[in-house]
């Protein structure tokens, strides 16, 4: 076995998936643990990812008729209340607020006091406080539709946590709308899903499958949830996004009535959705590799770093010169809609080390200048989708003036790849034996290998879901909205008839 370079990830993907990912989280200066347990900490270059991906949707939302407001982070308790399967679905996550203020105990100590009337909730998702504020603002079907999105943070209380993917407390964006009519609600419900599959596909160079959950991991109080689910190099399943048809439950349990055109009186039709930092995650399981984070250029912090290559201090102002000059010429190219981000390293450091540091931050460009390379009015350049040895010398202008188009191959190539991953891994199954071999781990030793996606007949029936999560801990991650396309069959688990084929695997 070739000995691992000293300055790649340890562990490797294939000795510790779980591990690896933490490491490549921290290597790449995304986020760390806080003091407060199950939070995180979103370091500056994590941060400005999670803004890359805020701008990319933001545009996609406001393209499709959405404007963003904001609501409060506290609800109250009789609000969650309102509908049953909402509070039973979130009751066991919630922190509560109960007192108003510290005082002093006898001891000194600070002890809580003035408590409240009627507790709060930090705000695990807002439907019902939304809920409450458009009861007041629609009294007529001229009020509708209501087109509103929200980017905020969110507290539920997970016991078992991890960076991006699980944290107590997240950022996310969260959509609400009522409309007039059930057709409006669901068009609106199927129109985020393909804003959040482009979204996926086209920035995060993610593929991902869409359909409807099943009734038992529907959104509590839905009548129905759309998603998107992405495939990680671990072949597990990351649940990506989610749209929700709410019907007219939380508009009931709202009281969010409007005067119907004909004059008489009816509820408005909901909706909500959302996706969150999860995504963060997602993209380190997709495209990272043992060398730490591969950023997609469309969503990467910056484009470019130039890295001076300084080996006598006579040689320092020329260089940095030449650098900045390169950079300026770089950010006068535009890279869809936007200048191209560059980043001057000019810290006082080894330049191999520098280099590997904006390796493991995913930078997708590293340009190195000596003096060799001003003098002949060159660059050396690396590509992050390639190895970290792969660099080539080319002219600095054929290089500035090629920008986008190697920006642009780069996004297409992690896409490629991630696709590709996916369909050799994505099998169709009929048989029981074949399923449970397909989601058995072939060495005892690694327990979180597993299969993949399961394309399987399900007969719909709760028994055989339920049966296959206890037996194999693989749930149906989506119905395919065109699901009887590929025709019936027999459900693999009891053999009764299906209407088509299901998709199953392990999930995060």
């Amino acid at each position: 076995m070739a000995q691992q370079d000293t300055h790649a990830i340890s562990p490797r993907r294939d000795e510790d998936y779980p591990e690896w990912y933490q490491q490549v989280v921290g290597a790449a200066e995304l986020a760390e643990a806080s003091s407060v347990r199950g939070c995180m900490v979103i370091k500056p270059w994590g941060y400005s990812l999670w803004e890359r991906i805020q701008a990319g949707l933001d545009g996609m939302f406001k393209a499709t008729g959405h404007v963003n407001a904001y609501f409060p982070l506290f609800i109250p308790l009789s609000y969650l209340e309102k509908e049953a399967e909402h509070v039973e679905g979130f009751a066991k996550e919630c922190a509560v607020v109960t007192h108003h203020r510290l005082e002093a105990g006898p001891d000194g100590k600070l002890v809580p006091a003035g408590k409240l009337e009627e507790p709060l909730i930090v705000r695990p998702t807002s439907e019902t406080i939304i809920g409450a504020t458009y009861a007041k603002w629609v009294q007529s079907y001229r009020d509708l539709p209501i087109l509103i999105n929200q980017w905020a943070n969110v507290v539920r209380w997970e016991m078992r946590t991890r960076l991006f993917l699980r944290t107590t407390e997240f950022l996310w964006q969260e959509g609400h709308t009522a409309h007039e009519t059930s057709d409006e609600a669901w068009v609106e419900t199927r129109k985020i899903l393909d804003v959040y599959r482009t979204f996926a596909e086209e920035y995060l160079a993610m593929p991902v499958l869409t359909g409807e959950k099943t009734p038992g991991q529907r959104f509590p109080g839905a009548v129905n949830t759309l998603c998107i689910e992405a495939m990680m190099q671990d072949r597990k399943a990351l649940q990506a996004g989610t749209s929700h048809f709410l019907g007219q439950n939380f508009a009931k349990a709202s009281g969010i009535m409007y005067q119907t055109r004909d004059g008489g009186r009816d509820f408005a039709w909901t909706t909500s959705w959302g996706v969150s930092t999860r995504l963060i995650g997602g993209l380190v399981m997709v495209h990272g590799d043992d060398d730490g984070m591969v950023m997609p250029p469309r969503v990467a912090p910056s484009h470019v770093v130039v890295l001076p290559i300084v080996r006598k201090e006579q040689e320092r102002a020329p260089i940095m010169s030449y650098c900045e000059s390169l950079a300026a010429a770089l950010r006068a190219q535009s890279y869809h809609g936007s200048p191209v981000g560059v980043v001057v390293d000019s810290r006082d450091m080894n330049a191999g080390e520098k280099g590997w540091q904006w390796i493991k931050r995913g930078i997708p460009l590293r340009v190195e200048v000596g003096p060799r390379d001003m003098e002949k009015q060159a660059v050396f350049v690396g590509r992050r989708d390639k190895g970290p040895r792969e660099k080539a010398g080319q002219p600095r202008d054929a290089f500035v003036a090629g920008i986008a188009a190697v920006l642009d191959e780069i996004q297409q190539n992690l896409r490629d790849r991630a696709a590709a991953f996916q369909a050799r891994h994505t099998r169709a199954i009929d048989a029981w034996d074949d399923f449970a071999a397909f989601f058995t781990p072939a060495n005892a030793e690694k327990p979180e290998i597993h299969g993949g996606f399961a394309m399987s007949h399900w007969c719909d029936g709760e028994a055989c879901e339920r049966k296959i999560a206890d037996d194999l801990t693989v749930t149906i991650r989506c119905v395919p909205l065109d699901r009887e396309k590929g025709g019936p069959g027999k459900c693999v688990v009891c053999g009764k008839e299906s209407k088509g084929r299901v998709v199953f695997a392990k999930a995060y």
